[in-house]
C-alpha cells in the first residue's frame, strides 16, 4: 500500500511539471506573436489600398524617344509577279527539255519542245479554210461582174456573198486556233508557199528567272492540261515576306514602310525590305492580317518557305507613350493596367496597345503623359481584388 501511494505521488509531481511547461511555453508564444506584424503586413512595403499586395514597383508614363521596331512572325516567298508555273498549252510528246533544275532562263528562251499533232492538225484546217476564202471570194467577185452586166439574177449574187461570208468566218476559226498553239502571227502573215509551220511546238520562258522546279524529261507525254505544271521558273533577285500583323497593331502599319527581315539561317545578318501591301481581310481564325514586303536578294541567301521575321520601323509614327509589356495585363479579351491614384490607390484602367518589341508595349488609348501605374506586381494586385469580389 505505501508502495502504491509513492508510485501515485511520483506520478501526479510528474504531470505537474509538464502542465507547467506546457503553460510557460505557450504564454511566451503569445508575447511573441504581439511584438510581430501579420503575416501579409509583414511583406507589405506600402499600405495596402484595393487589396494590393507587396513588392509593387511604379512608373510614371512618357513619350518614348528611341528607335521602336514592330516584329511581326512571317515566312519567305516568291514574288507574285516574279514567278510562273510553265505548262504546255497542247499535247504531244516532249522531243527536247533545254532547261535543267537550278539553271538560269532569260525570257524568250526555249526550255522545251513538243512533237504534237494539234498542230499539224490545225495548221491543216487552216490551209483548207485558206483555199476555201480564196474560192468564195472569185466566185463572189464574178458573181459581182456578172449581175452587173445583167446576166445573173441578184438572188445568185447574195448567195455567193453569203459563201463569202462564211469561208471569211472559217478562215479566222482555224488562224485563231493556230495562234491559240502558240504559233507566230508574223509566220501566219506570210504567203501560204512561204510558211514554214511544222508539227514542232517550242515552250519558252515568259520572264528571266531560274529553274526551281521540273516535272518533264524527254521522252514525256504531256496533256495540254493547265494544271499539268511542268516547270516553275522565278526571279529570285526580289523576293517577298508575307507576315501577319494582329489587329491591335494594324494601326502601326503602313505601305511604304522600311522595314529589316531576320531568319535563323543568318542570324547576326540583316535585309532592308519595304511594306508593299497591307491586307483588307482579317482571318476569322488567327484574327490577324497579311502584310507583304518586298526583300532583295541578289546573293540568294533568302529562300522561299524560311520561316522570317520581318521588323518594321515604327519610330516615324510620331511620339507615342511606351510601357513595359509585363504592366499591361489580359481579362475577358480586354487590355488593362494599374493606375496609382491618391492615398496609393491602385485603379485598373482599360487601355488599347500595340507590342513594338519583345519587352515594350506601345499605348494608343486609355493613358496620358505624367501618369503613374505599376509596373511589377501588377498581377498580383489583380489576384487580390478577384478574392476581395
Amino acid at each position: 500500500m505505501n508502495g502504491f501511494l509513492r508510485y501515485s505521488c511520483k506520478f501526479f509531481s510528474k504531470l505537474s511539471v509538464a502542465l507547467t511547461l506546457t503553460l510557460i511555453l505557450f504564454l511566451l508564444s503569445t508575447c511573441g506573436q504581439s511584438d510581430q506584424p501579420s503575416r501579409l503586413d509583414a511583406a507589405t512595403h506600402e499600405p495596402v489600398k484595393n487589396g494590393t499586395l507587396s513588392h509593387v514597383e511604379t512608373m510614371i508614363v512618357e513619350f518614348g524617344s528611341s528607335r521602336q521596331d514592330l516584329t511581326l512572325s512571317g515566312k519567305i516567298a516568291y514574288g507574285e509577279d516574279r514567278y510562273s508555273r510553265i505548262s504546255s498549252p497542247l499535247r504531244g510528246y516532249v522531243v527536247e527539255v533545254r532547261a535543267r533544275l537550278g539553271g538560269r532562263v532569260r525570257a524568250g528562251d526555249i526550255l522545251l519542245i513538243v512533237d504534237s499533232p494539234d498542230i499539224a492538225q490545225a495548221y491543216s484546217e487552216y490551209v483548207k479554210e485558206d483555199s476555201e476564202l480564196q474560192y468564195a471570194t472569185r466566185a463572189y467577185e464574178l458573181a459581182k461582174d456578172l449581175y452587173e452586166d445583167k446576166a445573173l439574177p441578184l438572188k445568185d449574187l447574195k448567195l455567193a456573198e453569203n459563201e463569202l461570208i462564211k469561208a471569211r468566218a472559217e478562215f479566222r476559226r482555224a488562224k485563231e486556233r493556230l495562234l491559240s498553239l502558240r504559233i507566230a502571227p508574223e509566220e501566219l502573215r506570210k504567203p501560204l508557199d512561204k510558211q514554214q509551220i511544222t508539227s514542232r511546238f517550242e515552250l519558252k520562258s515568259p520572264l528571266s528567272g531560274v529553274v526551281v522546279e521540273r516535272t518533264v524529261t524527254p521522252g514525256q507525254s504531256v496533256t495540254g492540261d493547265a494544271d499539268h505544271v511542268l516547270f516553275t521558273i522565278a526571279d529570285l533577285d526580289v523576293l517577298q515576306v508575307v507576315a501577319d500583323v494582329y489587329e491591335r497593331d494594324l494601326a502601326l502599319v503602313r505601305e511604304g514602310q522600311s522595314a529589316v527581315v531576320k531568319v535563323e539561317a543568318y542570324p547576326d545578318a540583316d535585309f532592308p525590305a519595304k511594306v508593299i501591301a497591307v491586307g483588307d481581310v482579317v482571318d476569322p481564325v488567327t484574327r490577324t492580317i497579311k502584310v507583304r514586303a518586298l526583300v532583295k536578294n541578289e546573293a540568294h541567301e533568302l529562300k522561299p518557305e524560311m520561316f522570317a521575321r520581318l521588323q518594321l520601323d515604327v519610330s516615324g509614327t510620331g511620339p507615342f507613350l511606351t510601357v513595359p509589356r509585363e504592366a499591361v495585363l489580359e481579362m475577358d479579351g480586354k487590355q488593362f493596367v494599374y493606375v496609382v491614384e491618391a492615398d496609393r490607390r491602385y485603379v485598373k484602367r482599360e487601355v488599347r496597345t500595340a507590342n513594338i518589341s519583345p519587352n515594350q508595349t506601345r499605348v494608343i488609348e486609355g493613358l496620358t503623359q505624367g501618369e503613374r501605374i505599376v509596373t511589377k506586381g501588377a498581377v498580383l494586385i489583380k489576384g487580390e481584388q478577384v478574392k476581395g469580389t
